[in-house]
């Protein structure tokens, strides 16, 4: 049931920022792109399997009950937090251009910026 609710998060993700990206306005390009790089992210996430932890697995858990919660592997975290933190970096510069090309332009409006450069 959790593959199933995590394909259809995915799936939502990737359609969203496809539409944003498919926008006139620059910011909403913007942020399609930075949804889509979400959307990858818990995409490896699922990837990487949820298990039925053990304690040999993860061993801050000895000691602490019974049985041992479902974990995820940590290398795949390790990784996703990794392109989480670029993310957000990559997405505040390119928000920083829009705003340039906007002081520039006068606008944000992709095909009008397309059409000054032909002028």
């Amino acid at each position: 049931m959790a593959a199933f609710v995590l394909a259809l998060v995915v799936g939502a993700l990737f359609a969203l920022g496809t539409f944003l990206l498919l926008r006139r306005d620059l910011i909403r390009v913007v942020w399609g792109l930075a949804i889509i790089s979400q959307a990858a992210n818990v995409y490896l996430l699922t990837a990487g399997g949820i298990v039925q932890g053990t304690f040999e697995s993860v061993p801050v858990l000895a000691g602490h009950g019974e049985g041992a919660p479902e974990t995820a592997d940590p290398l795949v975290q390790a990784l996703v937090l990794t392109a989480i933190v670029i993310g957000f970096g990559m997405t505040a510069f390119a928000l920083v251009l829009s705003y340039r090309v906007y002081e520039e332009h006068g606008t944000l409006d992709v095909s009008e910026l397309r059409r000054g450069d032909r002028e």
